[in-house]
């Protein structure tokens, strides 16, 4: 008769089971109080070359692949292509757009509602450290059909797009709810926020999405 598994057994089997689990679940809420529990998922885990994928920012918890567990995995081809969840190269380029249009901007709404709550609190004679505002309440969505219209000739139209946005629903990176596109539960948990984001801002796509966020503004006012 095997021996009952233990909280952090259970944590990573329902991981490796569900692809990601919320940071409210009971056992991740356990594991990110709890450094031994923490650090017990992370051994079990690394005992098959995976890691778990942590983000203040981001609602849910997810595994990824070990550095030095990707090359065996996915050998050298995998490693030098442009993902390896065998995403199309016009696919990527469209998860780069929508983390752009969708996790900037929220990041940005993270960091003032958290400065605000500072300030607001500066004057408690009792502190006590608040948590980041949830991904959910301030994480914007993307018009389905205002990405058509900005995007769609280098997506190659609606048809290729709609089938890449399946591809990205499909894999976690977003949510469709009707006409709205939104953040799935690995869009800020497996895209790098600190390489990606000076090199949009500061690239070409940085005064496209710019203006596409203005435009959005003023259609939203």
């Amino acid at each position: 008769m095997s021996a009952p598994l233990d909280d952090a057994a259970l944590l990573a089997a329902e991981l490796l089971a569900r692809r990601w689990l919320p940071r409210q679940h009971p056992r991740v809420k356990r594991a990110l109080i709890d450094a031994d529990v923490w650090q017990a998922v992370q051994d079990r885990l690394a005992e098959v070359g995976l890691k778990l994928v942590d983000n203040i920012h981001a609602d849910h918890v997810t595994v990824a692949l070990l550095r030095g567990a990707e090359g065996a995995v996915f050998g050298e081809g995998g490693l030098d292509g442009s993902n390896n969840i065998d995403l199309p190269r016009d696919a990527v380029s469209l998860l780069v757009v929508l983390w752009s249009l969708i996790v900037l901007p929220k990041r940005e709404r993270q960091a003032a509602r958290a400065a605000a709550v500072e300030a607001d609190g500066q004057d408690e004679m009792f502190r006590t450290d608040k948590p980041l505002p949830s991904a959910a309440s301030v994480s914007p969505v993307v018009s389905y059909k205002a990405l058509l219209a900005d995007f769609g000739n280098q997506f190659g139209k609606k048809m290729r797009m709609d089938n890449n946005l399946r591809r990205l629903e499909l894999h976690g990176f977003i949510t469709r709810r009707g006409d709205d596109i939104a953040e799935g539960p690995l869009l800020d948990l497996l895209m790098d926020y600190d390489t990606l984001a000076p090199r949009i801002l500061d690239g070409a796509l940085g005064d496209v999405l710019a203006r596409t966020r203005k435009d959005a503004e003023v259609a939203e006012s």
